[in-house]
């Protein structure tokens, strides 16, 4: 984006089956602040961005990454996961560790929330 365009902070849209659930995993597992809750979706506040859930009854899950975040220390943000209760994913084409490092040196870890959604931590090199 252009330095003048007029845009403000991130909103990411995801889906549920289940509202208190998604609700539970988001506020007790990684930390986010709830907003707000009406016919049309969850609203949940990390910082200055914000997610929108919205339930599906039919939902099922993209297999590929649908929201992550950059932290600067990708086996600290592990261990907190995993001290939160919520376990990295491992995929077979993965080095032997909770994360993957990419030939540029980049490493990335994927976690799923509580419908299954893919999503990720990264460090970039």
């Amino acid at each position: 984006m252009p330095a003048n365009a007029p845009v403000g902070a991130l909103v990411g849209f995801l889906f549920t089956t289940d509202y208190e659930r998604a609700k539970a995993f988001y506020v007790e597992k990684l930390g986010f602040e709830f907003v707000s809750l009406d016919q049309w979706a969850l609203v949940m506040r990390w910082g200055s961005n914000m997610i929108r859930i919205t339930k599906l009854p039919d939902f099922t899950p993209n297999r590929a990454t649908v929201l992550g975040w950059e932290v600067a220390d990708i086996e600290a943000s592990i261990a907190w996961l995993k001290s939160r209760g919520v376990q990295p994913e491992r995929f077979p084409w993965m080095q032997d560790a909770e994360f993957w490092t990419a030939p540029g040196g980049d490493k990335i870890a994927w976690f799923k929330d509580a419908d299954g959604n893919i999503l990720s931590f990264s460090q970039h090199a």
